[in-house]
């Protein structure tokens, strides 16, 4: 497994626009959502803004932020 690389940094003199860093995801309590490892999972648990408690059925994974790999349905 490859160590995930550092953000670029975006250069004043760059001709190009700053890029948009993507807006953070936000889940409820009781939420349905769908992670592309574990498949789909109901929300039981929040940690704050750094991870969420989610019951996929067979087991429980504690899944935490920035959630890339899941999605509200």
């Amino acid at each position: 497994m490859t160590k995930p690389s550092a953000p670029r940094r975006h250069l004043p003199t760059s001709p190009f626009k700053n890029p948009v860093a993507p807006s953070a995801k936000h889940f409820d309590l009781g939420d349905r959502v769908s992670h592309d490892q574990f498949g789909l999972g109901k929300i039981i648990g929040v940690e704050g803004s750094t991870a969420m408690l989610v019951d996929f059925g067979s087991h429980t994974a504690r899944i935490v932020s920035p959630y890339t790999r899941m999605g509200r349905l």
